[in-house]
């Protein structure tokens, strides 16, 4: 097992995850697959195919609309790991969406908080759980109290309670207890431990696939094929290398933070965990009953969420809050290239929920 880096630097990520070749399952089979039981999502990839030159235009957009936010919420995040591991940071950015934000963090950290931190991307999969054999190797170079989990945003939580899950697992098979905290740009469900932010954001990253991640497609696990002792695996995408924005989008994102840190303008907001759980959970019910969705999982609140519906699965709906908003241009460009139905729903409170299509209902 060895760590790579995909189209990052060592100086950025190692991504604790093993590359392999993976057959493509078209989007329709693969949910059907799915919702049959008959495979887990994390067993399977769709094609990937570069974005569209309009599609890509539409992430610069995102860029020059939200890159200073998310700037002033990685030096906030950065200033709560350091007041919540004073004794040294090891951060695990949880693939893929987490990746790019843990680059970012570990520069921040370095820049303006004089900190070193090592990096490790690792496979997290609902109903599947932590690859334990990351955190193995992890844990042979950092202390477990040093550990901070990275993630972009949360969506309804799923990937905070696996988490939890998951080291509670760990602590009861390898005798080690390692706090279950996740740190995210904003947390939509109220159930990070700690967040800068609670809002329905564009995160530009969210908007693309790997060309924004180091090439790297999400992670794959088949139960059936995995080696006990490997890394879950992923598709590495050299062959889109002249296309890859990984490497600008960190640069961008670096210069962006060093003009909010000049500035000084940047302040943690007050977040309301219950309060958010209580939105969250009525959301799902309300949604639930008015479109007969049989499992929350066919539930995704956020843009981000939203984007990887649209991107990776078969979606029954797009529910947006503002059809005109500037953040949910990618989300209307997208639903209209596949012809998915577009409802406005302005007492959401969030700006977009996509709905996956059921198929085997």
């Amino acid at each position: 097992m060895r760590p790579f880096t995909g189209s990052y630097t060592l100086d950025d990520v190692q991504f604790l995850l093993k590359p392999i070749s993976v057959e493509d399952t078209p989007v329709h089979i693969k949910e059907a697959l799915i919702q049959s039981g008959k495979k887990h999502y994390s067993e399977m990839l769709s094609h990937e195919s570069l974005p569209a030159d309009d599609y890509v235009a539409l992430f610069h957009e995102a860029m020059a609309l939200n890159q200073e936010r998310v700037a002033e919420h990685l030096l906030i995040l950065a200033k709560q790991m350091i007041a919540t591991r004073p004794e040294g940071i090891t951060l695990v950015s949880l693939a893929r969406a987490g990746t790019p934000v843990g680059v970012l963090l570990k520069q921040v950290l370095k820049r303006y908080f004089n900190t070193e931190a090592a990096h490790y991307s690792v496979s997290i999969i609902r109903d599947v759980g932590l690859d334990t054999n990351a955190l193995r190797f992890i844990l042979q170079h950092h202390t477990p109290q040093s550990l901070v989990f990275v993630d972009g945003w949360t969506g309804k939580g799923v990937i905070a309670r696996q988490l939890a899950d998951s080291l509670a697992d760990f602590a009861l098979s390898d005798s080690v207890n390692i706090p279950a905290d996740l740190y995210v740009l904003t947390d939509l469900s109220g159930s990070a431990a700690v967040a800068a932010s609670c809002e329905d954001y564009l995160i530009p990253s969210s908007v693309l696939n790997s060309t924004v991640s180091g090439l790297v497609s999400r992670s794959v696990y088949d139960p059936h094929s995995a080696d006990a002792a490997d890394f879950h695996g992923c598709v590495y995408y050299q062959q889109f290398t002249e296309q890859d924005l990984s490497g600008y989008f960190i640069e961008t994102m670096l210069d962006c933070v060093e003009r909010v840190w000049r500035s000084g303008t940047f302040e943690a907001q007050t977040i309301n965990r219950p309060q958010l759980q209580t939105i969250s959970q009525n959301l799902l019910h309300n949604l639930a009953a008015q479109y007969g969705i049989s499992h929350a999982n066919y539930i995704k609140p956020g843009i981000g969420e939203a984007t990887r519906v649209l991107l990776r699965r078969e979606a029954q709906r797009l529910l947006l809050r503002d059809l005109t908003a500037e953040a949910t241009r990618h989300l209307r460009w997208l639903a209209e290239s596949k012809s998915i139905p577009v409802t406005v729903c302005a007492d959401l409170p969030y700006q977009a929920v996509a709905l996956i299509k059921e198929i085997n209902s």
